[in-house]
Formats: C-alpha cells, sequence, structure tokens
C-alpha cells in the first residue's frame, strides 16, 4: 500500500526490491522510503485498512485529482504483478473491480473506522454479529488488539505504521483512550447497525 501510494509508476517496484535484496522486509522498505525522501507525492492519505483473508478494506482520503482510481489501480496492478512473478503464474488476482463511497459525515466515518479496525475481524470469532449483534464485546476487543492486519493497533498506540496518516481523524480521536471509547459505544449501543447497510463487502 505504501509503495503504490505514489504519483510516479512503481509497478515493478516489489519484485524489485525484493529480487535485489533478496527478501522484502520492512527494514527493505523502510530504507527505500527514505532514499526516496520528498521525491514521493502520495495520491490518498491511507487513514485505516484491514486485510481478511478474501478481501480487504480501505479508508482514504484523496488528495491528489483522480488519487483513490490511479492508487487502487496501481496497487491491484502491481500486486499482482508481484504475486504472479514470485510464484510463477499468470492472471488476475482479485475478483471484480474495487467499491468505494463517499464518507461526507463524521459520525459516519467515526462508525467506519470502527467497522473496518474491530468490526470486520469480529467476523471470524462471532460470524453471526451482524444479524444476531456483538454477544462478548471483551472478547471482540481482545481478538481486535491481537488481529495484526487492521489498523487498530495504531489507533490504541501499540504500533506506528508507516502507512498511515490519520488526518481528520487524529483531531476527532486525539488520544487512544478516545478511540477506545469510541470502540466501546459503537459495540455496546449497535451503532453499527446504522451504517452497516452502507459498508460495502
Amino acid at each position: 500500500m505504501c509503495l503504490f501510494n505514489d504519483e510516479k509508476s512503481v509497478t515493478n517496484i516489489l519484485w524489485q526490491l525484493e529480487r535485489n535484496r533478496n527478501r522484502l522486509t520492512l527494514n527493505v522498505l523502510k530504507d527505500y522510503l527514505v532514499s526516496q525522501g520528498s521525491e514521493r507525492k502520495p495520491l490518498v492519505r491511507i487513514m485505516a485498512y484491514c486485510i481478511m483473508g478474501n478481501h480487504y478494506h480501505l479508508l482514504v482520503e484523496e488528495i491528489q485529482k483522480d488519487g483513490i482510481t490511479k492508487f487502487m489501480h496501481k496497487l491491484g496492478l502491481g500486486y499482482a504483478r508481484y504475486f504472479n512473478n514470485k510464484y510463477e503464474r499468470v492472471g488476475s488476482l482479485f475478483q471484480d473491480k474495487f467499491k468505494n463511497i463517499l464518507v461526507d459525515d463524521e459520525k459516519y466515518l467515526l462508525y467506519l473506522l470502527v467497522y473496518i479496525n474491530v468490526l470486520n475481524p469480529a467476523d471470524l470469532i462471532e460470524p453471526g454479529w451482524r444479524e444476531e449483534g456483538i454477544k462478548d464485546i471483551e472478547a471482540v476487543l481482545k481478538f481486535a488488539v491481537d488481529y495484526l492486519w487492521s489498523t487498530h493497533q495504531e489507533y490504541i498506540g501499540k504500533r506506528r505504521s508507516l502507512i498511515i496518516e490519520k488526518g481528520i481523524l487524529e483531531e476527532l480521536l486525539p488520544t487512544p483512550k478516545a478511540y477506545l471509547d469510541l470502540v466501546k459505544a459503537v459495540l455496546s449501543g449497535k451503532g453499527y447497525q446504522e451504517i452497516f447497510h452502507l459498508a460495502l463487502e
């Protein structure tokens, strides 16, 4: 996500980095980003993400004209090229084109953050939560803390990512406590039902 969030063409960069440095690690990525410095021109602000077994969710803010479309195209094409080269295969990796929803309401933005970071991973331990509600809030919260493939850890202050730039969410949720209070309020008040019909799967 970080590499492809750049105005410059970087379609082959993952494959090149791995080929030239044997294995792509977080340190290799950090070194590359430092070497690029001010030359990078991001297309979007990546505010949150969650990667699941067969899909992912992103909360992004466009910061360049057509930035979301360009970023998603680069991410899909670039990762598919990298994956295909690495595993000696051909063809597309993703079933459909990306879908997006305009977020133009502060309450929706906050609920969407909780949906991406906490409720989406909750599918793995409480698959019926959409119909029946959250049965064990503490178990869902613990699972979210331990789930490494969402930005929940960034928002609770447990991890600092190269990818995330919180933007307006930094102002709305200035502390980990403010974020956790929001999460608990959404889970206990069933506020997720208000936005569930708007969230794309």
